[in-house]
């Protein structure tokens, strides 16, 4: 049995450090193996978290949006058309056709969103869309080894999303038993991706600009955030006012496995299903833009930290320890 570790398990060790200053290192970085975007940060693929406001901000900041596929056709459609090759579009496996007719319009690719990616059917609908789309970029997951890493690039998969289990409004682990804690799922799969030169996404498991520069110099490209962003002003969780809030407003946020969404896109849970997620109510934390900027600045000085200039060269030079709990402990300023 081996050891695996959460993000809480590990530090990374100070590096020499020759950047002047917090401003120098570049954050960009490989979304594809053929597509670059200017930030390391994704918003989540999900109904509470992006918005077509949320979506115009990512672009602003250099990121590029992911919409979900829980919606009508009409609705998504009408995304591509707004935003056209400066969007993804997400699918399941039984929806070949309307995912060839959104990438006809214009999406620059698809992210293929299964909850365990690493099946013969995920192989089969990847492939079949390289077919048909060999100029559209495909994104594919979840998995969380090293070896469905490989078998996804080898299915024609341009990038691969990390993470079974992590997420805030995730339960799969819970209520299965499965999973890989996030931080080791992300290094395991990233001692793959250094040898076939194809990006991962963490997906899951982000509460602070550590958790980030953790899974950046971990082996990650980008990482993708659902909570923090659904907790935002222009996500599309619904939002109510509270006292309790110190924004005066509460947002919910959700996974797409939870009972509070199933009733709604399924009318109830399916057949011999448990949810794998929970809905929850959280105070609404401000602007996106005040969010990208805030994780943005952790991460220049992580890389300041790790003596990097840009993302690769903080993977590159990065040294983790393992740590206990009083590390944390020790890590908060305390009275």
């Amino acid at each position: 049995m081996r050891k695996a570790f959460t993000f809480d398990d590990v530090a990374l060790v100070p590096q020499f450090n020759n950047v002047p200053s917090r401003t120098e290192p570049l954050l960009e970085t490989w979304l594809t193996k053929n597509q670059k975007i200017s930030i390391p940060i994704l918003c989540s693929n999900m109904d509470s978290a992006i918005s077509e406001d949320l979506a115009q901000i990512l672009i602003k900041g250099g990121s590029i949006p992911i919409f979900h596929r829980f919606s009508d056709m009409e609705t998504q459609k009408n995304w591509v058309k707004k935003f056209g090759n400066k969007t993804f579009i997400s699918c399941g496996i039984t929806q070949l056709d309307s995912t060839k007719e959104l990438l006809d319009l214009g999406a620059a690719g698809v992210c293929i969103d299964v909850a365990h990616g690493h099946s013969d059917r995920m192989f089969a609908f990847i492939e079949k869309i390289k077919k048909s789309h060999p100029e559209k970029e495909v994104i594919a997951g979840n998995v969380c080894t090293g070896m469905a890493y490989h078998d996804l690039v080898n299915a024609g998969a341009d990038a691969v999303k990390v993470g079974v289990g992590p997420g805030a409004a995730c339960t799969t682990r819970i209520v299965t038993g499965f999973g890989v804690p996030q931080f080791s799922a992300i290094y395991e799969c990233a001692e793959i991706a250094e040898k076939l030169r194809v990006p991962l996404i963490a997906d899951g498991g982000i509460r602070t600009s550590r958790d980030v520069v953790l899974a950046l110099a971990a082996g990650a490209s980008t990482v993708m955030i659902g909570k923090l962003f659904a907790l935002t002003k222009e996500s599309a969780a619904p939002k109510k006012e509270s006292a309790d809030s110190p924004s005066g407003w509460i947002a919910k946020y959700r996974g797409q496995a939870s009972e509070d969404f199933q009733n709604d896109f399924y009318g109830g849970l399916k057949d011999k299903t448990v949810a794998e997620g929970v809905a929850f109510w959280g105070p609404v934390s401000g602007s996106a833009e005040e969010l990208i900027n805030s994780l943005l600045g952790g991460i220049r000085s992580g890389l300041t930290y790790g003596g990097a200039r840009n993302i690769k060269e903080l993977q590159r030079k990065a040294e983790f320890v393992e740590v206990t709990q009083t590390y944390i402990q020790e890590s908060y300023p305390r009275r």
